[in-house]
């Protein structure tokens, strides 16, 4: 599976998680947004410790991917009433960290979830 056929897995199922319940706990996505993708039979990993490496030293944990789809999207979940510049630089880092190329932002805190969606792509094609 591609990472856009995956990317429009994620945007679908996020449609549906948000048009069941607004106003819930950032957690409480997670698991229904898992759940979801899990039934469109994608692998989906939640708070998956990520390490990095700064000259010789090793940070495990360094931080957590809030979901990791087939290990090659990572998307980040926020319930906030509008998302920030530094939301979107922490996925771009990442992306970056990782060598992962798709990443969502998804804000289960906006009115309409197609506003409350930043796809930040790292070198592959648009969709």
């Amino acid at each position: 599976m591609t990472e856009n056929e995956i990317g429009k897995a994620i945007v679908d199922a996020a449609l549906a998680v948000h048009r069941e319940g607004p106003g819930l706990f950032e957690s409480v996505y997670e698991v229904a947004l898992a759940y979801e993708l899990e039934q469109r039979g994608l692998s989906v990993k939640r708070q998956l410790p990520i390490s990095i490496h700064y000259k010789r030293m090793r940070f495990d944990d360094a931080f957590r991917a809030d979901l990791v789809i087939h290990d090659k999207v990572i998307v980040e979940l926020k319930s906030v009433e509008q998302v920030s510049q530094a939301h979107k630089k922490q996925l771009s880092t990442y992306l970056r960290l990782t060598g992962c190329n798709l990443g969502f932002l998804l804000n289960f805190g906006e009115a309409l979830m197609k506003r409350g969606i930043t796809r930040t792509a790292n070198g592959i094609e648009e969709f």
